[in-house]
């Protein structure tokens, strides 16, 4: 059989897909990009099950295509005797081809975005709180918070009830080449702490050799796919935070990771996920544009944040905050300090309570 034939009469299924929030567009030409474990290929396969048989999806990473590269393969000619109309490429990376094929429509998925115009890009980020609750099958709240603190937002961990640590350990050796993951290892050594490519460089070769070059590129690359962020600060030019894309896959490769590395990685990563523009405000915690301060503080009670809030009020009054969110574990309480409003609130309240605000 046809290789081209093959892959259109026996496309892949999914059959344990939950639902996410992106949604594709219903027409026009699509780059679906996203961080390695994000979900895209998942996304894909449930959209792909609902196409009929003028769509062909090709898998650029199936291991039949290791001798029959897709550019030797007469793939324009098959689309049309075959009468495709849609043209699905998975795992596809930047220059592959020399050029797409004609088709009526054209979804690529990739890590990173295509530079190409053509395209409406559409970001896959890893599950928000309120995506993970789905894959929770009708856990209390309790139960289902605990989970997430252990499993993270990569959708293949969300699956995991019980134990995440042969999973993680899978997709960081599957996912990352040997020396990605060196790197790896150091930006989740110093995940939430204020970084500069230099200083990533200088702790990498510290452990392992390898390039300047590689590691300065390796860097790019990374925050280009959504797995590598740096947060300005609002303060001053220098000292931008940096943030991995999931909290507990950092927790992983570290050992004896403090809770509150965690807990701060998780109220960033959800800022960003709901497209939240904001900086950091020094130490203080993180300053949107609607000048609301947002402090991750898991397990601060009201005695003591009131304590603080007297002592850097002048602070919050220099740099114009309007409003004060402290998220907490479970602790909620509120109070008011001159005209700034100061108020507690779980994460899981307030996760959801940002997309919700989207709406």
């Amino acid at each position: 059989m046809d290789l081209l034939e093959h892959f259109h009469s026996h496309p892949p299924r999914n059959d344990h897909y939950i639902l996410r929030k992106t949604v594709l567009p219903e027409e026009g030409d699509v780059n679906l990009h996203g961080a390695r474990g994000s979900g895209k290929t998942a996304l894909i396969l449930d959209f792909l099950q609902q196409q009929d048989d003028n769509t062909l999806y090709i898998d650029l990473e199936d291991p039949s295509l290791i001798l029959n590269t897709l550019d030797t393969l007469p793939l324009q000619a098959y689309i049309e005797e075959e009468g495709i109309e849609a043209l699905i490429l998975d795992h596809y990376e930047e220059g592959m081809l020399e050029a797409f094929p004609q088709v009526a429509r054209l979804i690529v998925i990739s890590r990173t975005p295509l530079k190409e115009t053509r395209f409406t890009q559409l970001e896959l980020f890893p599950l928000d709180y309120e995506e993970f609750i789905a894959f929770e099958h009708g856990s209390g709240a309790t139960v289902a918070f605990n989970h997430f603190l252990k499993s993270g937002t990569l959708p293949a961990m969300a699956r995991h009830a019980k134990n995440t640590t042969l999973a993680m350990k899978q997709f960081f050796q599957q996912q990352f080449s040997p020396n990605e993951q060196s790197l790896i290892l150091i930006l989740a050594r110093y995940n939430t702490q204020p970084m500069t490519t230099h200083q990533i460089y200088s702790f990498t070769k510290e452990h392992f050799r390898i390039s300047k070059d590689f590691v300065y590129g390796a860097v790019k690359r990374f925050q280009e796919e959504g797995l590598l962020y740096f947060i300005d600060n609002a303060v001053k030019r220098s000292g931008r935070k940096m943030i991995m894309y999931d909290f507990a896959f950092a927790k992983y490769l570290t050992a004896g990771q403090p809770f509150g590395i965690q807990f701060d990685s998780m109220v960033a990563l959800t800022l960003i996920k709901h497209a939240v523009a904001f900086k950091t405000l020094g130490v203080h915690g993180y300053v949107t544009d609607t000048h609301e301060l947002i402090i991750p503080a898991p397990f601060e009670s009201e005695e003591a944040f009131w304590v603080k809030a007297q002592n850097k009020f002048s602070i919050f009054k220099k740099h114009g905050i309007t409003k004060v969110t402290v998220v907490t574990v479970t602790n909620t309480y509120a109070f008011d300090i001159e005209k700034i409003h100061f108020e507690a609130i779980p994460f899981r309240e307030w996760s959801i309570a940002h997309t919700e605000s989207e709406e």
